[in-house]
C-alpha cells in the first residue's frame, strides 16, 4: 500500500478517482488503484466520458456493433457508459460492503442539457438507477437553482445522489439542505431515510478564472479561501439541530467532496488541492494524474491551518483586486454547466460519427 494515500486515508479522506475508461478496467488499473492507492471510489461526468470514447478507439467495436439498430445516439452512450459503471460498481462493491454503506461509490451523470430542467432531471434520474441496478452507484444532479428541487425529490424516492457544480458556500448549503428536505420527507412517510449523498464543490475553477487577474501573491489562493469557508458550513450542517434528528432516525449525514483538485497552473504544486483540503469526514475526487504525483510525493497538511479570519483577509484582498466574489460563484457555475453541455453535444457527435 503506498505510505502517502495510506496517511491521507487515515486523516479521515476518502480517495476517489475522477476518471473511468474501459481501458482502465480492462487493463487492471482501476483495480490497482484500489489495492495499492486507497482509492474508494470513482466518479464519472460528461468531460470524461468525451475523451475516453471520442479521443480513442477502444470503444469502436461496441459502437460499430449497432450500426443498423434503432438506438439513438443518446441511448447508445448510456449503453456503453452505464456498462463501465456498472464494471466498476462491481470492483468497489467490497469497499462499500466494508464501510456500511458510507464509501465505495461510484458516480455517473445525467445528460447535462438537463440542468435546468426540474421535471426531466428527475425522470433521467430514475431511469439510469434503475438501468445501472447497483446499490453503490450516485447519480449526478447540477446543483443549479432548478436541480435543486429535483435533488430533494430524487432523494425522497430513495435514490443516491451526488450533487454535482457547486462553488460556493451558500450553493452548497442550498445544495446540503435540498438533500435534507427528502430525507426528511422519507421520515414522516415511514421510509427507510438512510438515502447516501455528497455534495460536490469544485475548486481549482476558482483559480483559473481569476489567474492573470490579481496580484502575484493572490495567485492559486482563492480556490482554498473559499473552500475554507465551504467547509465552516459543512461542520455547521453537521452539527445542526436538523441533521441531529435524522442521525436519530438512523442517517449517515451527506459528506462534503472536493472536485476538480487537479492543479490547473502549471507553476503551483501539482498536489496543491490535495495537500490543502485535508479534513475528515471530506471526500477528495483525485485525477489520476495527480493521484500518481501525489503517491509519490504526498504530504499531509490540515484544513485547520487555513483559518477562517485568513480567508477572510484573502477573500478581502480579492475585493479589493475587483473580484466580486458571489457573482464569480454564479458565473462559475452556469460556465460549469455549459462546459458539460460542449462535452455531451462533442460526445454525441462523435458517436454518431463513428456509427456513420
Amino acid at each position: 500500500m503506498n505510505k502517502h494515500t495510506a496517511e491521507l486515508h487515515s486523516h479521515g479522506v476518502s480517495i476517489w478517482l475522477d476518471n473511468i475508461t474501459r481501458k482502465m478496467l480492462d487493463d487492471g488499473t482501476i483495480g490497482r488503484f484500489i489495492h495499492e492507492m486507497n482509492v474508494t471510489g470513482l466518479t464519472s461526468n460528461p468531460t470524461i466520458f468525451d475523451h475516453a470514447i471520442a479521443s480513442s478507439d477502444y470503444y469502436d467495436q461496441a459502437i460499430n456493433a449497432h450500426l443498423n439498430c434503432k438506438m439513438s445516439d443518446e441511448d447508445l452512450f448510456f449503453e456503453l457508459a452505464i456498462e463501465d459503471i456498472q464494471r466498476a460498481a462491481d470492483l468497489f462493491l467490497p469497499v462499500y460492503q466494508r464501510t456500511n454503506g458510507l464509501d465505495g461509490f461510484v458516480s455517473i451523470e445525467i445528460s447535462p442539457l438537463l440542468a435546468y430542467d426540474t421535471e426531466n432531471t428527475i425522470q433521467a434520474a430514475r431511469d439510469v438507477f434503475s438501468k445501472v441496478n447497483r446499490p453503490n452507484v450516485f447519480i449526478k444532479i447540477p446543483g443549479t437553482p432548478q436541480g435543486l428541487p429535483a435533488i430533494e425529490k430524487t432523494i425522497a424516492e430513495g435514490i443516491p445522489v451526488n450533487i454535482t457544480l457547486l462553488f460556493s458556500a451558500a450553493q452548497y448549503k442550498a445544495a446540503a439542505n435540498a438533500c435534507l428536505k427528502g430525507i426528511e420527507s422519507r421520515i414522516e412517510k415511514g421510509l427507510n431515510p438512510n438515502v447516501r449523498s455528497v455534495a460536490s464543490v469544485f475548486v481549482s475553477r476558482w483559480d483559473k478564472a481569476v489567474s492573470g487577474k490579481v496580484p502575484q501573491h493572490l495567485q492559486n489562493q482563492l480556490g482554498i479561501a473559499v473552500m475554507r469557508h465551504v467547509y465552516q458550513e459543512y461542520q455547521d450542517f453537521l452539527s445542526s439541530e436538523r441533521v441531529g434528528r435524522i442521525l436519530n432516525c438512523g442517517v449517515l449525514p451527506q459528506r462534503l467532496l472536493w472536485a476538480s483538485t487537479g492543479t490547473k497552473d502549471p507553476k503551483a504544486s501539482d498536489i496543491l488541492y490535495v495537500k490543502s483540503l485535508i479534513a475528515p469526514f471530506t471526500i477528495n475526487t483525485i485525477p489520476d494524474n495527480t493521484l500518481l504525483a501525489y503517491a509519490d510525493h504526498g504530504e499531509t497538511g490540515s484544513m485547520a491551518d487555513i483559518t477562517l479570519e485568513k480567508a477572510d483577509l484573502l477573500l478581502k484582498e480579492f475585493k479589493e483586486a475587483g473580484i466580486d466574489y458571489d457573482a464569480l460563484g454564479e458565473r462559475l457555475q452556469s460556465e460549469g454547466s455549459d462546459a458539460f453541455v460542449k462535452s455531451w453535444e462533442h460526445l454525441i457527435e462523435s458517436i454518431k460519427t463513428k456509427r456513420a
